[in-house]
């Protein structure tokens, strides 16, 4: 008889995550998802296009990138991303978290790699992450499995998260620079979840709209 492997903590959470309490409005912004996602997904379909070949002319192929992400309920999901780094650069930036992991990546970014995150433009296919239900406009970041694990270990609370999506941004992405600690952002996820209004769900989206803007525009200048 083989031996019972031992449950990831991501599983053991799940459970717990399963049995938090669901609200009614959790509905209401699941269908501001779908249709956002469908509004913008067809909006950007043109710029979709255009940066497909703007990836594939200045670094090649792959076009996309697709990482294991945690999200609700501890379920594990294929996060889609137009590829800014180099071909490979996931596997060297594995074992690396915060100021380490932000000072290599920024070493691994293509020549259009840093417009396409300022302007946010890498993000368009998780529209379909978004229509699929793997994640939410809004929400805490999604987290590699590896690293959910590790956090979780140190931070109390950080299982919350499974409780709802994981979002395109999040109240920690437009209060918080990158480099902000792992337990201060934990804990504007953790606003979110306690909240999840249709009101903070719709500021946070108008808040980081504007944030893409300004550095859209200071990158050009």
């Amino acid at each position: 008889m083989s031996e019972q492997q031992p449950q990831s903590l991501a599983a053991r959470y799940a459970q717990l995550a399963q049995e938090s309490e669901r609200r009614p409005r959790d509905a209401a912004l699941r269908a501001l998802d779908l249709f956002l996602a469908a509004v913008f997904g067809l909006i950007a379909l043109p710029f979709a296009l255009l940066t497909s070949l703007v990836v594939l002319l200045t670094s090649g192929r792959p076009i996309l990138y697709g990482g294991e992400r945690v999200g609700r309920a501890g379920h594990v999901f294929t996060m889609y991303k137009f590829r800014t780094l180099r071909p490979d650069a996931e596997s060297r930036l594995g074992p690396f978290l915060g100021e380490e992991l932000v000072a290599r990546t920024a070493a691994e970014v293509t020549s259009v790699g840093g417009w396409l995150r300022a302007a946010q433009l890498d993000e368009i296919p998780q529209f379909w992450n978004v229509l699929r239900g793997d994640m939410s406009f809004v929400g805490p970041r999604p987290i590699r499995p590896r690293f959910f694990e590790e956090l979780a270990s140190d931070l109390p609370g950080y299982w919350q998260r499974l409780v709802v999506r994981p979002g395109l941004t999040g109240l920690a992405q437009v209060r918080r620079t990158r480099e902000a600690a792992w337990s201060e952002k934990l804990a504007h996820d953790l606003e979110w979840i306690a909240d999840r209004s249709v009101r903070l769900y719709l500021r946070t989206l108008a808040t980081t709209a504007w944030r893409v803007l300004r550095q859209s525009l200071g990158r050009s200048q």
